[in-house]
């Protein structure tokens, strides 16, 4: 068999192993340490695995993976979530449908301290949705609007999803956390404008038979100052360290932490125990993303060792689909498997192979990283996947919700990110004018 055979049927393998319910990471390791064997032979497929296991777990880029995710663990335990909903609430409670505009915007802010979409998710279903049940919205929209507003926290800055697609594709992590914060921007307004679209055309859909349009939370200004100082404390440790020029990523990821730590020590919602356990549980996400980031990139260099990319590249863009017909396919295709498996591993599985030929279609890398992020997050709303609705059903911890109700709530906000997708297509600054500054 010639190389682009072999490559040609080691994509296909990996499909039908991960169909069959193989472990996405060994399934990758499996197909293409075969892959390597098949065309240069199992001694330099050896050689091949122990170079890519050095060279890419051994950059110092990595350790902002282990202190990102325990700065969110943290602030999710420290009731700082609570807190940023608490004060979107009194701001906006006023609002038609204020509640759900509040649950938009207090989740942008919670992702820029997080970064993880499912945290999101987890504390927002056990603070917001009450909220809005008690001031008489449907439980369905209330669902709804937190499934679709969690996704903000794998696009707004720092996130997990921008920093893997930045070791991916070669490209600067603070430039992708840049290019993540105008289309951050644009999905909030979306996802606000869909929810007044809502109250306005759609009443039965946003509010029960009889509800309080007035309702606001009963605190005071200086309550609402109090509550902030947390998070815009860690916002700019974080983020105007990192913009500032004073932080790397890693060491922005560290002060992250140590803020985040100082937090939840201060408002004593940190022991011994739980502590411990947040350890364990940032190790354990740590390791699954390394573990999956170097099965990608042996997975990467089987495939340019077989030429598959090139001939895919000579495809799509000499023949009648041309350039825009293979990111229209790519992202199409993306949110198919967003049905089917999570977020990093659509990445680690799509990257090296539409990489080389978004590159050679003239594609500028950082802006199609973001579409890549967009479209990756639809697969958190949509069945049978659907992680974040599936997060929300179990921290709701309510036997007669099902996840159908969920996913009918979340729909709206799947046709508003299709639209900002359009719109990041058709106006490519909204992601590359800051990265490109």
């Amino acid at each position: 068999m010639s190389p682009v055979e072999v490559g040609s049927l080691s994509i296909i393998a990996l499909i039908v192993l991960i169909y069959l319910g193989m472990p996405i990471g060994i399934g990758m390791l499996a197909v293409s340490f075969a892959g390597v064997a098949a065309i240069r032979g199992d001694a330099v497929s050896l050689r091949m695995l122990g170079a890519v296991a050095n060279d890419s777990l051994r950059e110092y880029l990595f350790a902002v993976v282990p202190l990102f995710v325990l700065m969110g663990l943290l602030v999710t335990i420290s009731r700082v979530g609570k807190d940023t909903f608490d004060v979107f609430q009194k701001l906006l409670g006023r609002v038609t449908a204020g509640l759900g505009v509040a649950t938009v915007f207090a989740n942008a802010v919670f992702a820029a301290i997080t970064g993880i979409s499912i945290a999101s998710a987890t504390v927002f279903s056990r603070v917001a949705v009450p909220e809005m049940r008690r001031h008489g919205y449907t439980r369905k929209f209330a669902t709804g609007v937190v499934a679709g507003s969690s996704v903000l926290g794998m696009l707004i800055p720092p996130s997990l999803l921008m920093i893997v697609y930045a070791v991916m594709a070669e490209e600067s992590v603070g430039r992708m956390f840049l290019a993540g914060i105008g289309p951050g921007i644009l999905l909030a307004v979306v996802f606000c404008i869909t929810i007044l679209l809502l109250a306005r055309f759609s009443k039965s859909f946003v509010f029960e038979a009889t509800h309080d349009s007035d309702a606001t939370v009963d605190i005071g200004l200086l309550d609402v100052v109090r509550k902030s100082i947390p998070i815009a404390a860690l916002m700019l440790l974080v983020l105007g360290g990192l913009y500032g020029g004073f932080l790397n990523p890693t060491e922005a990821g560290a002060a992250g932490a140590a803020g985040a730590l100082v937090i939840a020590l201060l408002r004593r919602s940190l022991d011994r125990k739980s502590f411990w356990n947040l350890l364990v549980e940032s190790g354990q996400i740590t390791v699954s993303v390394l573990f999956l980031i170097l099965a990608a990139t042996f997975f990467s260099r089987m495939l340019a060792l077989s030429g598959v990319p090139r001939e895919l590249a000579d495809i799509f863009l000499s023949g009648p689909v041309g350039p825009w017909g293979f990111l229209l396919f790519y992202l199409l295709l993306i949110i198919a498997l967003g049905c089917l498996i999570d977020s990093i591993s659509i990445m680690l599985i799509l990257l090296p192979i539409a990489l080389p030929i978004a590159s050679a279609a003239g594609f500028d890398l950082i802006w199609f990283g973001v579409l890549t992020v967009v479209a990756v997050e639809v697969g958190l709303l949509t069945p049978p996947f659907g992680l974040s609705v599936y997060v929300i059903k179990s921290a709701m911890n309510e036997p007669d919700l099902r996840v159908g109700e969920i996913f009918r709530g979340s729909f709206p906000f799947v046709v508003a990110m299709i639209v900002a997708i359009a719109l990041i297509v058709i106006f490519p600054s909204i992601a590359t004018f800051l990265a490109r500054l």
